[in-house]
């Protein structure tokens, strides 16, 4: 299909939810708009889902996950084979969901066809190649006992996901969630919705039994909170900005849920004056500019040393100058338009909060001119920062980065851990003794050292502080999606006392 007729057909069909196998309305027959972030100009309508459409949902999903249901029956190795099968499919349909995931959220087709769609498929192979040894655990024999343990699915797993890079987080989550054998039901971000259906309309191709995904849509009040507060979910993963993964969790807890939440962050990229300064200049300008900024681990916080700072910095507004704004269906294209024009508003008054604040606006700042319609802004560069102002202290989330200058180690640190987050942190340096101490120091859940951000999906992934608390990615994925269990095997007549025994 080309983008126009991907473009009709979506317009055409709309957006529902999938409920226990099927598409469906929603209960109370309301609909919203999906906007498309480059003219601000109504995708298509999508079912809007309240407390009736999540209960059923949930209770779809708990049937799913039912002793004796085609799910639970179903061999470790055949549920493998059949996210196998769901990533193939992914990979089949690669070009229509690129398609769709760049005009619903503004990312550039670079990014959605050979990154993130690609990523997605990566996802449910690597889960699946774990699924037959997920129930694995250990043995623990003693005098007289067996110990050993297993792991088993949860149950029900409730999935909230963020506008940014929706497909592939999606997948992030439901991969690991169902390779560990439990059931889902998803809340897509209201803002990029149509993906989400994409997902489950491929699960449908895959003959994945019905009830184990399922998507509700909506908004967070609406959605959102009844899936945080159904009494038949068991755990609920969120990525999301911090102060949702706090309001979920009040939610949740009058019904003991676990959580999963990844969520803000304020990330440091720390350059020394020994690094490989291209390198370096390369990462300090993809790791804040790319995804059009629009990501939870977004090196916003370049810490220069001050011996070096003038130069770099001047290179790095080079740099920020050049990048090509446009269309985000435009292959040449590096940065498209913020997702909504809440969110452009928003960063726009960090614009001028940091210039308040005293910080010096080297380039960008403004709406993209050129552009009349859309959420299109300028790739924004302030230096001149200090730690303590709010451009330096607050999740901004788009195309920004401040620059600020350090003397010595001990600063640099002090000033990358000088926030309220910790989700990732990148270190530059060619010193080896430096490199390991500073990173040992860093309070961030993920440090790169000489490196973007290059995820290997066996490893922890996951924030400290206000970023979260959780771990994604291998066997840390399916310490969340499962239960130890332990098993105790008397192997000998032990010792029970005689309690009530009259000789």
């Amino acid at each position: 299909m080309d983008i126009e007729s991907i473009r009709a057909s979506i317009a055409r069909d709309g957006v529902q939810h999938c409920i226990d196998g099927e598409f469906v309305p929603g209960a109370r027959g309301e609909t919203f708009q999906t906007l498309n972030p480059a003219t601000n100009e109504p995708i298509c309508e999508v079912a809007a889902g309240h407390a009736e459409d999540i209960d059923r949902a949930a209770r779809a999903a708990r049937r799913a996950f039912a002793p004796g249901s085609p799910w639970r029956r179903m061999k470790a190795a055949d549920r493998a084979k059949l996210l196998h099968k769901v990533a193939d499919l992914i990979d089949r349909h690669v070009e229509e969901l690129a398609v769709l995931e760049s005009l619903d959220t503004g990312q550039t087709i670079r990014q959605t066809r050979h990154v993130q769609i690609p990523r997605a498929a990566d996802n449910f192979r690597f889960f699946a190649d774990l699924a037959v040894r997920a129930q694995d655990g250990h043995t623990y024999p003693t005098d007289g006992f067996l110990n050993y343990t297993l792991r088993q699915p949860v149950g029900v797993a409730g999935l909230i996901t963020p506008w940014n890079t929706p497909f592939m987080l999606e997948t992030w989550k439901l991969a690991p969630a169902l390779a560990a054998g439990c059931t889902a039901v998803l809340k897509p971000a209201e803002w990029s919705p149509i993906t989400a259906s994409k997902l489950a309309a491929i699960f449908q191709e895959a003959d994945v039994p019905p009830g184990v995904f399922n998507v509700v849509h909506g908004f967070g009040e609406e959605a959102g909170k009844p899936l945080t507060e159904h009494p038949e979910v068991n755990v609920i993963a969120l990525v999301g900005e911090t102060l949702t993964g706090s309001l979920v969790m009040r939610q949740g807890a009058d019904t003991l849920k676990r959580f999963h939440l990844e969520l803000g962050g304020k990330s440091p990229i720390v350059v020394f004056e020994d690094a490989d300064l291209e390198r370096a200049l390369d990462a300090a300008v993809f790791g804040v500019m790319s995804l059009n900024g629009q990501r939870c681990t977004a090196s916003s916080r370049l810490i220069i040393q001050e011996s070096i700072h003038d130069e770099f910095v001047a290179r790095v507004a080079e740099r920020v100058r050049a990048i090509r704004v446009g269309d985000p269906l435009d292959p040449e294209t590096e940065v498209g338009p913020l997702i909504h024009p809440e969110h452009i508003a928003r960063v726009l008054e960090y614009v001028q909060i940091g210039q308040n604040e005293g910080a010096r606006l080297e380039t960008g700042g403004t709406r993209a001119p050129g552009f009349e319609r859309g959420n299109y802004f300028t790739p924004t560069f302030f230096t001149g920062a200090l730690s303590s102002m709010r451009v330096a202290q607050e999740e901004v989330f788009g195309p920004f980065l401040i620059a600020v200058p350090f003397k010595t180690d001990a600063e640099a640190l002090e000033i990358a851990n000088g926030v309220r987050y910790g989700l990732a942190s990148y270190l530059w340096t060619s010193h080896l003794t430096r490199a390991h101490t500073f990173a040992h120091g860093l309070e961030a859940g993920m440090v790169w050292v000489n490196s973007q951000n290059v995820r290997h999906l066996p490893t922890p992934f996951g924030g400290v502080k206000a970023s979260g608390m959780g771990r994604d990615g291998g066997e840390y994925s399916f310490e969340f999606y499962m239960e130890h269990k332990n098993v105790a095997v008397a192997l000998s007549n032990h010792h029970i006392p005689e309690m009530g025994k009259r000789r």
